[in-house]
């Protein structure tokens, strides 16, 4: 077991701007920080949602970025690091206007949510939007950071998503919509742990730049559904000369959705 982490008083912190201003962070100079991929996921959930949960929210990038363009939202966001956790307390205050009153972060790991003895909140069948940016690299085939929160963000098995995915499940109601942002060489292995607990998947490749193959896959799904899954148009980040696309733009700076 690695030890504990340090708490946020006595880390080197950052304050940056995302959404073109609109959502600032605290987060740590060093180790995972948020990016690109906390921005589309959060861009990835449906306007109608009311009860989104965050899982793995880290600062809370994407949850609160949820929060800023939806404003009629509530959400949980779920962080198994207690000083990454206060880290997201804290963003949650800070933003104009504040969006605690909207938004709960809650120190917890996914396997005892909606479960007995787990957090009273969030509870099973309430969500009708979870989201999740999986630690993406196998601590078998990587080498592991020197940073614990790093490697806390970064590391886990794969098979370690069959764990996220039953969360989400037990929270969502039944029509409720799973979206994750992964790599794409993971992709048989998400398909095969959704398949029997959620249908009408939309799998989006997002691309780095022109001709690259993609770096990322946004996969949506629904309980309970079989609908067959559906390969999205892909989002292109920036064209050949490195600037950002309009679509990159509008979802990265402006906010706008992409579901």
């Amino acid at each position: 077991m690695s030890e504990a982490l340090p708490p946020p008083e006595v880390l080197p912190l950052t304050d940056d701007a995302l959404l073109g201003g609109r959502l600032r962070l605290l987060q740590p100079a060093r180790g995972h920080r948020a990016g690109h991929d906390a921005l589309l996921l959060a861009a990835s959930v449906p306007a109608s949602a009311r009860h989104v949960v965050d899982l793995g929210a880290g600062v809370g990038a994407a949850g609160l970025a949820v929060a800023v363009r939806l404003p009629a939202a509530r959400l949980h966001l779920v962080e198994l690091d207690p000083a990454t956790a206060a880290l997201a307390r804290r963003n949650a205050e800070r933003q104009q206007p504040d969006l605690s009153a909207r938004v709960a972060v809650v120190e917890a790991d996914i396997a005892m949510l909606a479960r007995p003895g787990g957090p009273a909140a969030p509870g099973p069948r309430a969500a009708d939007a979870v989201l999740m940016n999986p630690p993406f690299n196998d601590p078998a085939r990587h080498r592991i950071s020197p940073s614990d929160r790093r490697a806390l963000a970064h590391m886990t098995p794969d098979n370690a998503l069959e764990d996220w995915v039953r969360a989400g499940e037990r929270l969502l109601a039944p029509g409720g919509r799973l979206i994750l942002i992964h790599r794409p060489e993971a992709l048989d292995i998400i398909l095969a742990t959704l398949t029997g607990r959620f249908g009408a998947v939309t799998i989006r490749p997002v691309h780095g730049r022109p001709e690259a193959p993609a770096i990322r896959v946004l996969v949506g799904a629904v309980k309970g559904r079989r609908t067959p899954p559906a390969l999205l148009p892909g989002l292109l980040l920036a064209d050949g000369e490195g600037q950002p696309t309009p679509q990159a733009e509008a979802v990265l700076r402006e906010g706008a959705g992409l579901a």
